[in-house]
């Protein structure tokens, strides 16, 4: 059996991931004034308040740090997204849920959601393929609207790649434009985008009103 972890080593744990934690919002904060190919190693450690071999005791490179980043601040959304949507029953109130979630944590943390929306493209190729495949999962969940009760048989099944890379537009253009604390505001209108192909007029046009 393996022996309980001391607290010397608890307490380096702790540490390494405050240090993480400060280095991966550094770079969130850095690349939203500047871009992410405006933003050094040193503008990174400068903002986080650390020395430099500490960056380096932590990523490989700017773009490790970014990658990195990215996946922690995917999955908490994703997280969120899906703690909210699991509370409800119907695939309306599950999208209205998780989209909810993900326009608040837009509000919440603006540079953050830069970074992970914005400057995925300038990020390289390792960063767009994660962002490919979190579109995709999206796609899926769209999709399951076609199992409800009253969803239309004849939805082409382009339909949910054409929603979330519609909704995806939407979110980048504002965040782009330094759009802050506005994001909720939008969630009847994208749940009118959501709905209509699937459901119609009437059903999407309810959504504006709930």
């Amino acid at each position: 059996m393996r022996p309980a972890p001391g607290r010397q080593q608890l307490s380096r744990e702790f540490i390494a991931r405050h240090q993480r934690a400060r280095i991966i919002n550094a770079l969130a904060a850095e690349t939203a004034e500047k871009g992410y190919r405006g933003v050094t190693v040193a503008d990174i450690v400068r903002r986080a308040g650390i020395a430099r071999n500490t960056f380096y005791d932590n990523f490989s490179s700017k773009q490790d740090c970014y990658l990195q980043a990215y996946d922690v601040a995917l999955a908490r959304v994703e997280a969120g997204m899906v703690g909210a949507a699991s509370q409800q029953p119907t695939w309306r109130g599950q999208l209205r849920a998780g989209l909810g979630a993900l326009l608040d944590f837009l509000d919440a943390e603006p540079a953050v959601a830069r970074a992970l929306i914005v400057e995925v493209h300038p990020a390289g190729e390792e960063a767009v393929a994660k962002h490919t495949d979190a579109l995709a999962r999206s796609h899926a969940f769209f999709d399951l609207a076609r199992m409800e009760p009253g969803a239309s048989e004849a939805v082409p099944a382009i339909t949910p790649e054409a929603i979330a890379s519609g909704i995806h537009v939407i979110l980048h253009s504002r965040l782009a434009a330094g759009d802050r604390n506005h994001f909720r505001r939008l969630l009847p209108e994208l749940m009118y985008i959501a709905v209509l192909p699937y459901f119609g007029g009437d059903a999407a046009r309810a959504e504006m009103h709930e």
